[in-house]
């Protein structure tokens, strides 16, 4: 069965990743397992298939060099993210689309696609400045679903910049009435479908000449942004809706270099500080000791005093 979907996603040219297949499998075996428990097989033939491990990917940041890389060759960083410029240009050249808004609020503040498609005004305070993740659209196969966050904590509270809140506001006024329902919706007054929603943001990105990324590399550029920003790890976890700091940590601190430049430059400070103060106490006394035994200097001589003050 692994085979079969491994070579036929192959040969369409979508390879399925290890972690895909350790979903895949688990789901499976969970099946079978149900089903030998109510005696309809005699053993779970899932339970011994054995697939290779799957990493979390770490996402990448689109630097001069891989762009190069990618231009060459086409090859690209399984995730990557843009830069703050590479965001900004972004939000530039698709500030007259009318689902501006929606790709601004998984730029700046991280929601996941069924997160952002599922938002509606009941979930929004313009007053209080903060927007309520209760819940998420997603799509099995054709069938659009409306339910829970992935988790309990991805059901959270997230803080409004003034520049998001102008924006929801401009939206709110461009509707008739009071607003109800989603925040957006499709060409038919509809929720958006989530294969919709990935389709036209790869459409806009190639129409932006800026490198490939996916939708959900929106979200990990946010995260990365927020921590280059300066907001610390547990302020980015309640954003994200992270269950662990653990997560957050391994998967975005080494994202930006300018977060390593910074580490980098923070840690030789330190160090080159405290070289500086330990120099000053080691050649004070040194130097008062000699001073009072100095000799005179003979003409065309140096005492030893001279040549260790050199």
């Amino acid at each position: 069965m692994f085979t079969a979907i491994i070579r036929t996603h192959g040969t369409a040219g979508r390879p399925v990743t290890a972690g895909t297949l350790q979903r895949i499998h688990a789901t499976v075996r969970a099946a079978l397992n149900a089903a030998a428990r109510r005696g309809l097989i005699d053993r779970n033939p899932a339970r011994h298939v054995e697939l290779p491990r799957g990493r979390r990917p770490h996402a990448v940041v689109w630097t001069p060099p891989r762009i190069a890389q990618w231009h060459a060759t086409g090859e690209r960083p399984q995730v990557a993210v843009w830069t703050a410029a590479q965001t900004a240009t972004f939000l530039h050249e698709i500030r007259d689309h009318r689902l501006y808004l929606l790709f601004h609020l998984v730029a700046l503040l991280g929601l996941r696609r069924g997160e952002v498609i599922g938002l509606r005004w009941s979930d929004v305070d313009l007053e209080a400045g903060y927007l309520t993740v209760s819940h998420q659209i997603r799509q099995v196969g054709s069938t659009i679903e409306v339910g829970k966050p992935k988790s309990e904590a991805s059901n959270r509270v997230i803080a409004l910049d003034h520049a998001t809140i102008n924006l929801l506001r401009r939206h709110h006024d461009t509707l008739f009435g009071v607003p109800v329902g989603y925040l957006f919706l499709n060409g038919l007054g509809q929720p958006i479908r989530p294969d919709a929603l990935t389709r036209l943001f790869r459409l806009l990105n190639t129409r932006s000449g800026l490198p490939p990324i996916r939708l959900h590399d929106l979200r990990h550029g946010a995260a990365s942004l927020s921590l280059a920003a300066g907001n610390d790890l547990k302020t980015v976890q309640d954003m994200l809706g992270h269950a662990s700091i653990v997560l957050t940590a391994d998967t975005y601190t080494s994202v930006l270099p300018s977060l390593a430049r910074q580490s980098a430059e923070a840690t030789a400070r330190l160090v080159l500080d405290a070289a500086r103060t330990t120099g000053t106490r080691l050649r004070t006394p040194r130097r008062r000791h000699r001073t009072a035994t100095r000799r005179p200097v003979t003409a065309g001589r140096r005492t030893s005093h001279t040549i260790s003050a050199a």
